[in-house]
């Protein structure tokens, strides 16, 4: 498959931080590309988009488990729910939960919402699909380990998205950037939202992994506990929500 021809990020080792910067060097026939490829700078949309969701990363292979849309691996074999957002997101706007519903239903949201999703990450350039380890690895979807285990990948330009859709004034990121990785690639948004003061906002990740953070809210809050995940990350979402 073919990348779409457009500004791109290659990463490069630059002292102690993988920097981002820009090229206008085309990449064909990627070893592992987002999944959803095609849809990463909303060139498919039928409406203009108010509020942009940035995730990471969603691999085209391997193809277990991975969801038929953005956030679309809401359950493991066992039926465990392992991402949240379609249970989060419809609740903040007063709606049931999407976590059952499918991309039909998703879309439709999103549209009514003028809700667009993207991702961070285009494609990971030195994945190779005969490594058991690096098919592992992005079954996984564990941004942390992406980070560690790779090196070579294409990122989207979000700024440019902004710059393309001035109809977008509220920007949200499904993760924090603590790690320099990830602060590195996504400092430039926040600069620009800064500069042309759109919302712009890191939010505990929607995957399931914020276990920690929920416990320690419920050690802290002896008398204002929330007993499910879901309703912990609906409450963190809504102190940054643009409403």
């Amino acid at each position: 498959m073919k990348a779409p021809i457009a500004t791109v990020f290659l990463l490069v080792k630059s002292g102690r931080y993988n920097l981002p910067i820009y090229t206008n060097k085309l990449y064909h026939n990627m070893p592992c590309n987002h999944k959803f490829l095609k849809h990463l700078n909303l060139e498919h949309l039928d409406f203009e988009p108010e509020t942009l969701i940035v995730g990471t990363f969603t691999p085209e292979w391997p193809a277990e488990g991975q969801g038929d849309w953005f956030y679309g691996r809401t359950h493991d074999a066992e039926c465990n729910r392992t991402n949240l957002l379609w249970d989060v997101l419809p609740r903040i706007y007063g709606e049931q939960g999407l976590i059952d519903a499918g991309p039909t239903d998703w879309k439709s949201f999103c549209q009514n919402n003028k809700i667009a999703l993207t991702a961070i990450i285009s494609s990971i350039d030195d994945a190779d699909p005969s490594d058991a380890g690096h098919a592992r690895i992005l079954a996984g979807a564990a941004d942390k380990a992406i980070a560690y285990h790779f090196d070579d990948f294409i990122f989207v330009d979000i700024v440019k998205i902004l710059q393309d859709h001035p109809t977008i004034k509220n920007v949200y990121l499904t993760r924090g950037i603590t790690e320099a990785f990830w602060r590195h690639i996504w400092n430039p948004v926040v600069r620009y939202c800064h500069l042309h003061n759109l919302h712009e906002r890191r939010l505990l990740t929607p995957s399931g992994s914020d276990v920690y953070q929920h416990s320690a809210h419920n050690s802290d809050h002896p008398e204002n506990q929330i007993p499910l995940l879901e309703d912990y990350i609906l409450w963190n979402w809504k102190q940054s929500w643009h409403f």
